[in-house]
């Protein structure tokens, strides 16, 4: 066993028991285990949301989309900080709405926003779809991280399965609690590998960041500005704008929110997560210090260049500290997102079928559920072949459709119905779907549309779609008798 091994096997053995020492102390009901009792800190809430946001795309896809795609990977950058300013005023409403009416799901607060039971359980699917190729992400670099960083002595399967078991292990006796405290740990070892990486790797290989992009464009000229066709900048902005939209309508981000234990920590941390993002500035200057030095990767093989110009420059055992790190991107996040499906199947899908069940039974479900779903993202995960950014942004573009419903609710409750935003979902998740089934594009659909609309990311298309059919069915069936969802924007009459 080398050096590089152990140091692995080490990091996942403490990630376990840290999942499992976050318990101690906590009676580990359906309130605790999915939302932490609606009790977290500020600090505590900003590190899950780090958490959710740091994940394997961070670690292998961003520094892989530099690497293969150049310039284009700054959407990466603008849309989270974009984001971000968003959540300012966007995660506090929710937060107050939802502790109003005691959600602890997604499916629960649209169901509520727009009191329709068949909005919430259409959402629950919803939510489930595009959780799926998001947890596969996680998979999926957990087994390129541990395979290459071991140096072949764990397979990708061996590693996705001993990684899931110990996620799944504490995931069911801690819940968010353990995700919560493995996230400091993770956060910090991230943040500090990243950055010492993004700025290592350039000096040692090329001289430093300037030299670095002055040899590749020398060798590969106009790689890296945005191309004039592909990922263009009308790609490139309509992909910001979905990734905007929907970044905290990702299940587990939008259940995060309900974990707080008061509003200012969204507000709080609005104005500290911009900064954070530039981890994966250094993330990505990684993967452009391995365009020359690691040439040929193509495809999903991409997602490989920072392991690969590690193993090329570092003594094993810091090989093993990168991995831990890389490990710990896709245990983290795929702990929270395993909560949040997991509750979610319990509380809107089985609790429906069988009405009379308690919290007790619910939270047994929740947690029997857990394993469930971690098999079935295994499975594909072994099956699959994108890229992780491909597969984020086919998440994307099923999650953002939950945004028109969502912003209406919140902004002008008076402009969609119950029956708009359930058309209108349907539509914008039915179009994406069926161009991820059958690879259709906007150039195939809409051949005699003009060159701009080809170039328009497909999500951004089913979007446009969702909103004119909300708008169109809302006229046709107006709201009525419907409690007006405008409430969680005004603040309590003390404040």
């Amino acid at each position: 066993m080398n050096a590089a091994t152990i140091v692995l096997l080490a990091a996942l053995a403490f990630a376990l028991w840290t999942g499992l020492r976050a318990r101690r102390g906590v009676t580990m009901d359906l309130a605790q285990w999915s939302v932490g009792g609606r009790g977290f800190s500020a600090l505590l809430v900003f590190v899950l949301m780090a958490g959710e946001l740091y994940t394997t795309f961070t670690f292998l896809g961003a520094s892989g989309y530099a690497y293969g795609h150049g310039g284009a990977a700054l959407y990466i950058l603008v849309y989270t900080c974009l984001a971000f300013v968003m959540s300012y005023w966007l995660l506090p409403p929710i937060w107050r709405f939802a502790k109003r009416h005691g959600a602890m799901t997604q499916p629960e607060v649209f169901a509520r926003l727009y009191d329709s039971p068949a909005l919430g359980l259409l959402v629950a699917v919803v939510a489930l779809l595009a959780l799926v190729p998001y947890l596969v992400v996680q998979m999926k670099g957990l087994g390129l991280i541990v395979e290459l960083t071991s140096y072949g002595a764990l397979s990708p399967a061996a590693a996705v399965w001993i990684g899931a078991s110990v996620m799944t292990v504490y995931v069911m006796l801690s819940g968010i609690h353990g995700s919560a405290l493995t996230a400091v740990v993770k956060d910090v070892l991230v943040l500090l590998v990243c950055v010492f990486l993004g700025l290592y790797l350039p000096y040692h290989h090329h001289g430093g960041l300037g030299p670095m992009f002055e040899r590749i464009e020398a060798a590969r000229p106009g790689f890296l500005a945005l191309p004039a066709e592909g990922r263009n900048p009308v790609w490139f902005l309509s992909t910001v704008a979905l990734s905007t939209l929907g970044m905290y309508l990702w299940p587990h981000a939008f259940s995060a929110v309900f974990t707080a234990k008061s509003e200012r920590s969204f507000r709080k941390n609005a104005v500290v997560m911009p900064l954070y993002a530039l981890v994966m500035l250094f993330s990505m200057f990684a993967g452009f210090a391995a365009v020359l030095e690691v040439p040929g990767l193509s495809g999903g093989q991409i997602d490989l260049a920072l392991l690969k110009l590690s193993l090329k420059t570092f003594d094993p055992w810091f090989v093993g500290v990168i991995g831990a790190a890389g490990m710990l991107t896709a245990l983290v996040p795929g702990s929270i997102m395993l909560i949040s499906a997991s509750t979610l199947l319990a509380r809107n899908l089985y609790r429906p079928l069988f009405p009379r069940s308690d919290d007790a039974r619910l939270a047994a479900v929740s947690r029997l559920a857990a394993p469930l779903l971690t098999v079935i993202a295994v499975l594909l995960t072994l099956g699959g072949g994108a890229s992780i950014v491909a597969l984020l942004l086919m998440g994307f573009g099923i999650v953002t459709q939950l945004a028109p419903a969502l912003l209406a609710a919140l902004v002008a409750p008076r402009l969609a119905s119950r029956h708009g935003a359930i058309a209108g979902v349907l539509v914008g998740v039915g179009f994406v779907a069926f161009t991820v089934v059958t690879g259709a594009t906007t150039r195939t659909l809409l051949p005699a549309a003009p060159a701009w609309v080809h170039d328009l990311n497909i999500g951004i298309v089913g979007l446009a779609l969702n909103l004119a059919v909300m708008l169109g069915v809302s006229r046709l069936v107006p709201a009525r008798g419907a409690p007006s969802p405008r409430a969680p924007l005004r603040r309590p009459a003390s404040r």
